[in-house]
């Protein structure tokens, strides 16, 4: 059943939808099938802590041999062969061999990545939605408004509750994309790939001292306006601004070329991934002039950040899947009120503990063969939330 109210206004409008309340085989089924997703999220919980843990310290053992043999270069721009198929350190300018350009609106400049940024004016919907009971059935009343914004993907308006009046085009005109550089180099040295993929810090482009490129498109700020009227951008319109990142060449409004810090492997005049005994791969690129141990060290901070990322993750995915395992418990009691609310207050606190007991038993087994000594001290630590758990039960009367 579905009731329409019109606020008066064409950019937002009220649903009211209801639906019967659902009997207690329905909700028993619909907890059967959170059950089973829920075994899955937990399973999935012990493989991403379990291995994550691997991850870590074998990243750790890698950095730790590469800051060992790394090899600070006297020079960048001469290529010793002494060096050859070693891990190197080198710090400079970023050089590239020809400017970027963007023919269609009479750019270039000399980076080692240009980026066209294309926003189209667009309808966007926002919803609200509130459920609630009347008369034994379950309604939902959802606000739809609409708004005009700038959005660099196409908002497929179809998807609307109300298309009429809020129809967006299929496509933009003119595209986004970014330019790279053939060929990136650090004095003699040129960067692989996945070092200038590295190169991402990208700042907007200046437009002040470029000329409007066509007839049909007009400079405001930063911006090419493709519209009759900018400041009363119509739906279909576009805007385009441009980044830019590693300046590679002396520019009179942007200033000196962008300095980088490298550490990789050298091979002939080029910088390539260094395989270390652990496994793994480095090739590290940072903005700066940084010394080989502080390069190191940031590593090491990034790595450990990353690491307990996924340690939340992971509790987070045991927590809910232990919760929806045990949802059945408070489907069968969802009945009284009083009850229903103690059980879920009960449940709650045991999919807590469980998921904090056996995500650090999952850490100290990915810990067992690395470093024996924390897996047990961890081992123990896990077994805290249950003795802490037991020792908040009331012990039982004395006959």
């Amino acid at each position: 059943l579905q009731q329409f109210s019109d606020t008066g206004s064409r950019k937002e409008h009220v649903k009211i939808t209801s639906k019967s309340k659902p009997g207690f085989l329905e909700r028993l089924s619909e907890t059967s099938g959170g059950m089973l997703m829920g075994l899955v999220t937990f399973l999935l919980s012990f493989y991403l802590l379990f291995t994550n843990e691997g991850r870590a310290l074998r990243t750790a053992k890698s950095l730790d041999e590469g800051l060992s043999l790394v090899i600070p270069l006297e020079s960048i721009h001469s290529v010793s062969q002494q060096n050859e198929g070693r891990l190197v350190h080198l710090a400079g300018a970023l050089s590239t061999s020809k400017p970027l350009f963007d023919p269609s609106y009479g750019l270039s400049i000399q980076a080692v990545k240009l980026k066209r940024n294309v926003e189209m004016y667009q309808w966007v919907e926002y919803e609200e939605s509130t459920e609630y009971e009347e008369n034994g059935e379950i309604k939902k009343e959802t606000k739809y408004s609409y708004n005009t914004e700038w959005k660099s993907e196409v908002v497929n308006s179809r998807n609307f509750d109300r298309e009429i009046g809020h129809k967006n085009p299929s496509a933009m005109a003119v595209e986004s994309f970014t330019a790279v550089s053939p060929k990136v180099q650090v004095g003699s040295f040129v960067l692989s790939n996945g070092l200038v993929e590295k190169i991402d810090n990208f700042k907007q482009l200046s437009l002040s001292n470029l000329e409007d490129p066509h007839a049909d498109v007009t400079r405001g700020g930063d911006y090419f306006y493709h519209s009759e009227n900018p400041r009363r951008p119509e739906v279909g319109d576009l805007r385009v601004s441009f980044f830019y990142a590693g300046l590679s060449g002396d520019d009179p409004h942007l200033g000196s070329a962008d300095k980088v810090t490298v550490v990789a492997r050298q091979r002939g005049d080029q910088l390539v991934p260094y395989h270390t005994k652990s496994g793994d791969v480095l090739q590290l690129l940072y903005p700066g002039d940084l010394s080989a141990e502080e390069v190191f060290q940031k590593e090491h901070e990034s790595n450990t950040m990353k690491t307990w990322a996924l340690r939340a993750a992971g509790w987070l995915a045991m927590f809910v899947g232990v919760s929806l395992m045990t949802r059945i418990f408070y489907t069968l009691v969802d009945w009284f009120p009083v009850v229903r609310d103690l059980v879920n207050i009960g449940l709650k606190a045991f999919a807590f503990c469980v998921a904090s007991s056996l995500s650090l038993l999952t850490i100290a087994i990915g810990w067992l063969s690395y470093r024996p000594l924390w897996a047990l001290l961890v081992a123990l630590l896990s077994l805290v939330p249950i003795v802490v758990a037991k020792s908040r039960v009331p012990p039982k009367k004395q006959q």
